[in-house]
C-alpha cells in the first residue's frame, strides 16, 4: 500500500530534509498544502484528513495545536511539545522494545538531537548495571547552529555570530526531562550545550569517573555494554575511540557512532556519540519511526 503522508511545517529546516528523504519514494504520496495558505487552518484540516500519517515539524505551542487540527490521523511530532505527554510513544527506535511500540502507535514523539546523543550514551549502561539510578552524570556537547533555527542560522550567515558559544547555562534546557526518563536517571544531570560556527553535525559526550559506578570499570567493559546494547541496531556502530572526533564525520546521514575513550588507570572515561543533529537528530529518526509505521524497511530513504 502507498501511505499518504502530509509534512505540516515542510518549508522548515527539518521538514525540508524530511521531504528529500521521502520524495521519489514509490511507498508515500507526499499531501502538500499551497505554499500560500500552509498556516491556513482550514487548509491543513484538510491535509490531514487525507493524510495517513502527518509529521509535525513545528514550534511547540503550534505543534500543540496541530494535534488539534489532525483528528485521527496517526502523528509524528518533530517538536519537544509531546516527548514526555501521557499517551505518546517516544520515538527513539534503539530503545528496547519502542520498534514494536513505534509500529503500532498513533501518536509518535521524535527523539530531540541532544537527546539522542544523551541517551544513547547513558541508557545502555543504566541497563547493564554499570550506573545506578541515582548516579549525577555530566552530558556535554557541540551542535551545528541549524538546530536553533532560523533566527541562529541568519546570525551565522551574516556573520554577526561567535564561533563558538555555551547556552542553556541555567541547567534547565529542554530536552533534560527527556534524557532523565528515557536514560532512567533519577538526578538531573549536569547537561552543558554549545553551538559551533558548522551547520550540520553533533557531538554529545558522557563524562564518568569511577567514583559512583558500579563494579570493575573498565574501557572494554564499557565498550562491551554499548555493543551489547546496540547489536541489533542498524544506524548506530560501536567505534575505537579515534584521535579527534569530527562532529560533521556522519553528516547527511542516519548513521550515529559510538566510542569510549579515557584513563583506566584514573578511573576517568568520556563515551561519545556523533550524529548528524539534522539527520538521526532529528529528520532521519523521524523517517525511520514512518518506515516501522508503514510497515516498510526500517532504512527505506535512508
Amino acid at each position: 500500500m502507498v501511505a499518504k503522508v502530509f509534512i505540516d511545517g515542510e518549508a522548515g529546516t527539518t521538514g525540508l530534509q524530511i521531504r528529500e528523504r521521502l520524495d521519489g519514494r514509490a511507498d508515500v504520496d507526499l499531501i502538500s498544502v499551497d505554499p500560500a495558505r500552509r498556516k491556513d487552518a482550514d487548509a491543513r484540516a484538510e491535509a490531514f484528513t487525507q493524510a495517513d500519517i502527518a509529521i509535525l515539524c513545528l514550534p511547540d505551542d503550534a505543534a500543540r495545536e496541530a494535534v488539534t487540527l489532525a483528528g485521527d490521523t496517526r502523528i509524528i511530532d518533530a517538536s519537544t511539545a509531546h516527548r514526555i505527554a501521557p499517551g505518546w510513544t517516544y520515538g527513539m527506535p534503539e530503545l528496547p522494545g519502542q520498534r514494536e511500540a513505534i509500529a503500532g502507535a498513533t501518536r509518535v514523539a521524535n527523539v530531540g538531537c541532544y537527546a539522542t546523543g544523551s541517551i544513547a550514551l547513558v541508557r545502555p549502561l543504566r541497563d547493564a548495571g554499570i550506573l545506578p539510578p541515582e548516579y549525577a552524570a555530566t552530558l556535554t556537547g557541540v551542535s551545528g547552529y541549524t538546530g536553533g533555527g532560523k533566527a541562529l542560522i541568519a546570525e551565522y550567515d551574516a556573520g554577526t555570530a561567535p564561533a563558538h558559544f555555551l547556552y542553556a547555562l541555567g541547567q534547565s534546557h529542554k530536552h533534560v526531562p527527556e534524557i532523565m526518563r528515557y536514560a532512567t536517571l533519577t538526578v538531573q544531570p549536569a547537561f552543558q550545550p554549545a553551538v559551533g560556527n558548522f551547520a550540520q553535525g553533533m557531538v554529545v559526550q558522557l563524562h564518568l569517573h569511577r567514583a559512583g559506578v558500579n563494579g570493575d570499570v573498565t574501557r572494554d567493559t564499557l565498550e562491551e555494554a554499548m555493543r551489547a546494547f546496540y547489536a541489533e541496531a542498524r544506524f548506530v556502530e560501536v567505534t575505537p575511540a579515534p584521535d579527534r572526533l569530527d562532529p560533521q564525520a556522519v553528516n547527511g546521514s542516519n548513521r550515529m557512532l559510538i566510542s569510549v575513550h579515557g584513563d583506566d588507570t584514573a578511573g576517568i572515561w568520556t563515551l561519545t556519540a556523533t550524529l548528524d543533529n539534522l539527520g538521526k537528530g532529528a529528520s532521519g529518526t523521524a523517517v525511520q519511526n514512518l518506515n516501522l509505521m508503514i510497515g516498510a524497511d526500517e532504512g527505506a530513504g535512508l
